[in-house]
C-alpha cells in the first residue's frame, strides 16, 4: 500500500514527467505472469523509482483475478490492466462496448466506483486470437473464425484446441466464442501453459488450434496464421495502468508521469518488446530500461 511522506512536488528530473517529485512516496507495483505484463511492471516500477519513489515489486502474480484482488485490497496500488478484461471479468458485463475509444470510456466510467483510476490507455490491443500453422490453415482453407463451422462438419478431427487454463474459463474466452461461432471443440481441448502453445500448434499432433494473444511476437517466428474475428466477438483489450483512486489523488502527477509512456506502446513497439524476451531471451526488466532509455522516458 502507498504511503507518503509528501505530495508531488517540481522536480529537475529529465524523464517522463520532468515536473513530478515522488521523493518519500512508497508503492507496490503488480503484474501478471505472462511476458507482456512482466515487462509492463518493470517499465512502470523503473518510471516511478526515476521519479524518486520507492517501490515495492510484486510483478508476475498468476492470473488476472488475484493481481485484480490484490489492487482493490491494498496489497498493490497499480498494476496494468486490459479495457475488455476489466469490462468482462472484473466488473461482470456480458457483452463489449464496440470500439476502442468506447470501450475504454466505458470502463474507466465504470470502475471509478470501486476507487480504481484507468490512465490513459496504450494503443496497442492485446486482444485474444486462434492461431495455427501456416500450412495448416491452406489444407483446412481456414481464414476467419467463422470458417470454424465449416471446417467442424467435414472434418472434426481437425477441431483440437490448445489452451491456457483462463481461456477455457472466461466468458470472453472459449465459452462465448463458442457460443458466437456455432461451433465446438468438443472434448479435443488440451490445457496447458501458455508458453507451451505455440510449440504445439506448431507442431500440429496434439492440437491443430491454439489460443494466443495478438501481440505475442512467437507467432511470427514460427510462422501461424491467426484466424480473423470476422464477428468481433473478442472485445479490445487496451492496456492501461490501473491506479487506486486514493494514491492518484495524493500523488496526481503519476498520471503525468505515464501519459507518455503509455502513448509510446503501439503495436509494433510491444511486439519488438516481447521478442527480446520471448525470442531474444533477454530479461524483462533489461528490456523495459532499453525502452525507457531509448524513448527518453527516463532521465539520465
Amino acid at each position: 500500500m502507498a504511503s507518503e511522506s509528501m505530495g508531488t512536488e517540481p522536480s529537475a528530473s529529465s524523464g517522463t514527467g520532468g515536473d513530478v517529485d515522488l521523493t518519500g512516496v512508497e508503492v507496490s507495483v503488480g503484474s501478471k505472469e505472462f511476458t507482456e505484463q512482466l515487462i509492463l511492471g518493470q517499465i512502470t516500477k523503473l518510471v516511478l523509482e526515476d521519479a524518486g519513489a520507492t517501490v515495492d515489486d510484486q510483478t508476475g502474480l498468476s492470473g488476472s483475478t488475484v493481481v485484480r484482488e490484490a489492487l482493490t485490497s491494498g496489497e498493490i496500488d497499480m498494476y496494468w490492466e486490459y479495457t475488455g478484461t476489466g469490462w468482462i471479468n472484473h466488473l461482470g458485463n456480458e457483452t463489449p462496448v464496440p470500439g476502442s475509444d468506447e470501450q475504454f470510456a466505458a470502463v474507466k466510467e465504470a470502475d471509478a466506483a470501486n476507487g480504481i483510476a484507468w490512465l490513459d490507455p496504450a494503443p496497442f490491443n492485446n486482444t485474444y486470437a486462434i492461431a495455427l500453422a501456416d500450412e495448416k490453415a491452406t489444407e483446412l482453407g481456414a481464414t476467419k473464425l467463422s470458417d470454424l463451422a465449416t471446417v467442424a462438419s467435414a472434418n472434426a478431427d481437425a477441431m483440437s484446441l490448445c489452451a491456457a487454463a483462463e481461456f477455457l474459463s472466461r466468458d470472453d474466452g472459449l465459452p462465448g466464442l463458442e457460443a458466437a461461432y456455432g461451433f465446438t471443440f468438443g472434448d479435443n481441448v488440451s490445457e496447458v501453459e501458455y508458453g507451451l502453445i505455440f510449440t504445439e500448434t506448431d507442431k500440429a499432433e496434439r492440437c491443430i488450434f491454439g489460443e494466443v494473444f495478438a501481440t505475442d511476437s512467437r507467432m511470427v517466428e514460427l510462422g501461424l496464421t491467426v484466424l480473423e474475428d470476422d464477428k468481433q466477438f473478442f472485445p479490445s483489450y487496451q492496456p492501461s495502468l490501473n491506479v487506486k483512486q486514493e494514491v492518484l489523488d495524493a500523488n496526481p502527477g503519476i498520471a503525468d508521469l505515464f501519459a507518455p509512456v503509455a502513448e509510446a506502446l503501439d503495436d509494433e513497439t510491444i511486439l519488438t518488446l516481447n521478442a527480446k524476451v520471448d525470442v531474444d531471451g533477454e530479461e524483462p526488466a533489461d528490456v523495459a530500461k532499453a525502452f525507457l532509455e531509448e524513448q527518453g522516458l527516463m532521465g539520465g
